[in-house]
């Protein structure tokens, strides 16, 4: 690798929306590239302009459905038998994460079995933002740039009045994400310890520490259903906090998310756009991931260090 090598940056068809603002912050145009359709919907990615030799980056968010993972491979296959120098998947929001480990019989490791494709469709390097956990990085044999999106979030969190704040994880498993932030502005941390009966649905909680007349901000991963989120808020307001808002890098947001959130006891969610928003929120606030994204890219390509982006938790 050199970092003389030519950057070319390409966006998967529905991650053009961050694509755009990461190569407007690049001060680099995205490349042309067109996925055609055949009728039956299968893709066939075609890049028209030569990346022989070039340092290729594909941007592309994993989100459902799994058409946008298969497309993100064939863009990478594409561009391996089209002799890229070096190819780095760009992938803001990484799917199937959640399946990170064998929690009962016979059910995949669903997140070690997207790593391998990766790898299989001719990734050179994996650059993502919050891993739902960590030790993903471990499923890849090649280098992952796993970007924090505290990077985004503490900038935005200066500008509020943080005198009465406490942070709160909405689980035990997010402790360690949340204890970022308590640390950084030397704040109280508070734990909402739920039990769930099944996926998707909270069936018991209990906050671990105090939180009467404090703003608590909530700080998690991802939102799916905000079930968990809006279940914190209502047992914090009830054990006496003033304010709940929360933060939460992806907002994948499905089923009656948007619902649940207009009609809880959160002031606000703030969101990156790893994820597109399927309608507007008054409650929701979003934060874009561009510029940290085209940071770190540029900093892969000119081999400086991608750590330096973001504060160590």
């Amino acid at each position: 690798m050199s970092s003389n090598q030519e950057v070319k940056l390409f966006s998967g068809t529905t991650s053009a929306y961050l694509a755009e603002r990461i190569a407007d912050h690049y001060g680099h145009p995205l490349g042309d590239i067109k996925v055609h359709r055949f009728s039956d919907g299968e893709m066939q990615p075609v890049i028209n302009e030569s990346v022989r030799g070039a340092y290729v980056f594909f941007i592309q968010s994993t989100f459902p459905p799994t058409e946008n993972l298969m497309e993100l491979l064939l863009m990478i296959d594409a561009a391996k038998r089209a002799s890229a120098g070096y190819i780095t998947a760009v992938i803001p929001y990484f799917g199937y994460a959640r399946q990170d480990r064998k929690d009962k019989p016979r059910v995949p490791i669903s997140a070690k079995l997207i790593a391998n494709l990766m790898e299989a469709a001719g990734a050179d390097r994996v650059m993502t933002m919050d891993f739902h956990a960590d030790q993903i990085q471990g499923f890849f044999d090649i280098p992952v740039d796993h970007l924090k999106s505290e990077a985004i979030y503490i900038p935005y969190l200066q500008e509020l009045d943080l005198s009465n704040v406490i942070f709160a994880s909405p689980d035990v498993g997010g402790t360690k994400r949340a204890r970022t932030y308590s640390k950084h502005f030397r704040k109280s941390l508070v734990i909402c310890d739920k039990y769930r009966k099944r996926a998707n649905e909270v069936a018991e909680m209990t906050v671990i520490g105090d939180v009467k007349d404090a703003d608590v901000i909530l700080v998690d991963d991802l939102v799916d259903t905000a079930g968990t989120l809006c279940r914190a808020a209502k047992v914090l307001i009830e054990k006496g906090a003033r304010s709940v808002r929360a933060m939460c890098t992806h907002p994948v947001l499905s089923g009656d998310a948007y619902d649940k959130i207009e009609n809880s006891l959160l002031d606000e969610l703030i969101v990156c756009d790893t994820i597109p928003l399927r309608q507007e929120s008054s409650k929701i606030k979003v934060l874009s991931a561009a510029k940290l994204f085209s940071r770190a890219i540029r900093n892969t390509h000119e081999h400086r260090s991608i750590s330096a982006l973001f504060v160590e938790g």
